[in-house]
């Protein structure tokens, strides 16, 4: 058998908060993209549909499901959001100092996290 060098596992890898961070871009984009998708669709059919559509979707909006629905997509919007500007300056060749990475990568979603709790509290103070 031919003495060849291992491909990088993750039994080799230890776990680091960037890997969690480009694991959480990934399933915050699925997310937006199908949940996010059928809400939009959803809410433009009731726009369309007339007051009385609009008046059911945003009767169930207002419920507790439907604000786990609504807060949900929200924090999954400023986690990709947060980790894709991550992703940009990586992307422009900065940021790769191990120190630097692991700092961006404990705050994307921690301003992510912030944004949401601003935003809701925006939200339901008006």
């Amino acid at each position: 058998m031919a003495n060849r060098p291992l491909s990088p596992h993750l039994q080799i890898w230890r776990w680091g908060p960037h890997m969690l961070v480009s694991i959480l871009h990934r399933a915050t984009g699925d997310g937006l993209a199908l949940v996010g998708l059928g809400v939009l669709l959803w809410w433009l059919g009731a726009l369309a549909s007339g007051p009385e559509a609009y008046a059911q979707f945003a009767e169930l909006a207002v419920t507790i499901p439907g604000r786990v629905v609504l807060i949900g997509l929200s924090w999954a919007l400023f986690t990709h959001l947060m980790s894709g500007l991550r992703h940009f300056v990586l992307d422009i060749g900065a940021g790769y100092e191990l120190g630097t990475n692991r700092l961006w990568s404990i705050a994307a979603p921690v301003i992510a996290i912030l944004l949401t709790v601003g935003f809701w509290a925006l939200i339901l103070t008006k």
